[in-house]
């Protein structure tokens, strides 16, 4: 477990929150646009599909069950990794409540573009606030301990992710590869001006 001062953890609080709540909104922007989705999120719009339940609800089951896999792998959990299990889908579900329907071509490539910058925003947020990594990412970093390199688990964990949902139905388009190229260098760039500690 993750445990820093409570006054530290206060003072980070807002960061991470906001952070989660944007990463949501930005899915919701690239499911709105319905131009193709994220990996992990073709996989949740995928289940969702089959399922029935709402996109942001397969979001928050999905980061809860994954966050057990912390538990093998030996992965420190933190108050972070909990609320991005709940915070990011619930935000994903209230603001495509809230976004009109996106009917012409020009507001969905512009909900498509802006998607990726705002989970980048968040990212940079929820990350720099140093109180826990999210579920996928803890797997990812654990992985890694064990003596694979981070790009190739974090390859393997997408593409199975986007391959199964694929197969279940999720949203795969011109959205998906913006994603896939722009997100890296987006998260890298907010990251390092966003921190609450300064990074390299």
């Amino acid at each position: 477990m993750i445990l820093l001062p409570w006054k530290t953890t206060l003072r980070r609080m807002p960061a991470l929150l906001f952070g989660l709540w944007a990463f949501g909104v930005g899915i919701s922007l690239m499911v709105e646009a319905d131009l193709g989705l994220g990996p992990w999120d073709v996989f949740h719009q995928g289940v969702s599909e089959l399922t029935g339940q709402s996109i942001g609800r397969i979001i928050n089951l999905t980061g809860l069950i994954v966050v057990l896999g912390f538990i093998p792998l030996r992965e420190k959990v933190g108050i972070g990794t909990v609320l991005n299990a709940i915070v990011i889908g619930v935000a994903a579900d209230v603001t495509s409540g809230l976004l009109p329907t996106l009917e012409s071509a020009l507001w969905r490539w512009s909900a498509m573009a802006a998607g990726p910058v705002v989970i980048a925003i968040g990212s940079g947020l929820y990350i720099g606030a140093g109180l826990g990594p999210g579920p996928r990412d803890g797997i990812m970093t654990g992985l890694a301990k064990r003596g694979i390199d981070v790009w190739k688990a974090r390859f393997a964990i997408e593409l199975t992710a986007l391959l199964i949902g694929v197969v279940l139905g999720g949203s795969v388009g011109v959205g998906t590869v913006w994603f896939a190229v722009g997100i890296g260098p987006l998260v890298q760039f907010f990251l390092h001006r966003l921190s609450i500690e300064p990074r390299a």
